[in-house]
């Protein structure tokens, strides 16, 4: 069986353009842990958190844009979220559209909602670009920095890699699962408002 090490340097980079295509903070922090002890280059995990941020957000943008109300026709479930982000996006439009990578659970309604809006597709893209660069480059830098001060604080910590890794992997699962689990609870108690 394949080592941890060998997955991580073999298939970390196509992890990570996987996970930062959809809401991928913990595969983008576990990555650039990675890149601290070694796995993985920083400045690689810095550029293709980047590709895949930014691709994944014009391609739910665009969603929105051509297919968006049939889609929606779909998934009324979903009619609840996009109100929500367009009352956000009458408001704070530039800084909804810089910022909602960072808020779990924002991150592939909002591009959506905003591809049904009026907002440019030009102002769009340019924006996406500067919030995936800045969000790639603070996340994958605190998963970097993360590893570090662990190193510096407990010394030699190769024996504990494969631990820490999961753990943040874990967390990360855990609160994917609880935001899933609250999103249920809402949509059950709105249904049985409504009935």
């Amino acid at each position: 069986m394949p080592s941890p090490e060998f997955l991580i340097e073999r298939f970390g980079y196509v992890a990570l353009l996987i996970g930062a295509l959809l809401e991928g903070e913990t595969i983008l922090i576990a990555a650039g842990f990675a890149a601290s002890r070694g796995y993985l280059e920083l400045p690689m995990v810095w550029a293709i958190a980047f590709a895949g941020s930014f691709a994944g957000d014009q391609f739910y943008f665009f969603l929105g844009r051509c297919k968006g109300q049939a889609f929606l026709a779909k998934r009324p479930e979903l009619r609840s979220r996009i109100e929500r982000v367009n009352r956000y996006l009458e408001k704070y439009q530039t800084w909804l559209i810089l910022s909602f990578r960072f808020f779990y659970g924002f991150r592939t309604v909002t591009p959506f909602a905003i591809g049904l809006s009026r907002v440019k597709s030009s102002r769009f893209i340019w924006l996406n670009g500067l919030s995936a660069f800045v969000w790639a480059l603070a996340i994958g830098s605190f998963g970097y920095f993360f590893g570090e001060a662990i190193a510096t604080l407990f010394g030699d910590i190769r024996r504990y890699e494969k631990i820490l890794l999961l753990g943040i992997l874990a967390a990360g699962g855990v609160i994917w699962v609880w935001h899933r689990l609250r999103r249920k609870k809402r949509a059950l108690l709105r249904a049985a408002v409504r009935e």
